[in-house]
């Protein structure tokens, strides 16, 4: 077997949920929800919890509030969970403070944006993620390339000269690229772990290599995207295939706007008020709600 084509470790599990926020009726953090919404998902399959990522509405989160998100799931669903905190941030001081006092808070990994606005030169994301790595040496990392929202893209080798990081494991693929798969585990090798950043890639991504997902949908179809996991490492391709047919409407949906909206609807109309998401994100307005009430009725039929 070739390097470029062994497999990957999976150091936070198969299937991660990028947890929502929940916000009680006059906004502040539900910590109270977000410990029970925890608790479910990991009964549905999740085997790692992202919280205060872009789902989680990191932006509109003071950093108080997101050490109080981290220590409630924490709490909730115990050290057999991974924990990943979104750490990351611009401006790279408060991304090292975030990201040493996350460690401290116990959690089992930070997720780290690649810095958004300012739109660094790709010497400068080295320098930022080697500051970060070097602030918690001891604390696994996963980068988060996600262009569409930071307007900056990491590329291959960038990462690939960050391997000497010792904590440097993982890697979000968001992108909306499947060859960036193939491109990361041909720079880095297979010691580096990557996570489909896009429900609707995760099949294709898991064929190029990828080991699992960081996941929007698991919030209300978690053991079906289980299942397609399980059935694609299983060999039964056709049955993988059949569950990302069924379920891409609902990814298609699930980012028919800015994410977390259409998912905090779809918990909304699953049982869970998670409340609206904070300005200058809005609810789903009334059309799409109904077309997402349709689809989440037409897959539990199925």
């Amino acid at each position: 077997m070739s390097l470029s084509a062994e497999l990957s470790p999976t150091p936070f599990g198969r299937m991660l949920t990028a947890m929502v926020t929940p916000f009680d009726s006059e906004g502040r953090v539900d910590l109270a929800l977000a410990g029970r919404l925890a608790r479910h998902l990991v009964d549905e399959g999740s085997e790692g919890l992202v919280v205060c990522g872009t789902t989680g509405e990191s932006p509109t989160l003071s950093w108080q509030e997101q050490v109080q998100m981290l220590d409630a799931v924490r709490q909730a669903v115990g050290s057999g969970v991974h924990v990943i905190a979104g750490t990351g941030s611009n401006c790279t001081s408060e991304a090292v403070k975030a990201t040493r006092e996350a460690s401290a808070a116990g959690a089992d990994g930070a997720l780290l944006v690649v810095p958004y606005y300012n739109k660094p030169p790709q010497d400068g994301l080295e320098a930022h993620f080697r500051s970060l790595a070097k602030a918690a040496p001891e604390l696994p990392l996963m980068l988060y390339n996600v262009p569409g929202r930071t307007g900056a893209n990491m590329a291959a080798a960038t990462v690939a000269r960050l391997m000497n990081c010792a904590n440097v494991v993982s890697f979000k693929a968001a992108s909306g690229s499947i060859e960036e798969v193939t491109e990361l585990r041909l720079a880095c090798g297979p010691r580096l772990a990557v996570y489909s950043g896009d429900d609707g890639l995760l099949l294709p991504m898991l064929s190029a290599g990828a080991v699992g997902v960081v996941s929007v949908a698991s919030h209300v179809v978690g053991k079906r995207l289980r299942h397609m996991i399980d059935a694609f490492l299983s060999g039964q391709n056709a049955v993988a295939l059949g569950q990302h047919e069924q379920l891409t409407p609902l990814f298609q949906a699930l980012f028919s706007t800015s994410n977390p909206i259409p998912v905090k609807a779809a918990l909304e109309l699953s049982g869970w008020p998670v409340g609206s998401p904070r300005l200058p994100l809005l609810p789903l307005d009334s059309a799409m709600r109904d077309s997402l009430a349709d689809l989440l009725t037409a897959l539990r039929q199925t």
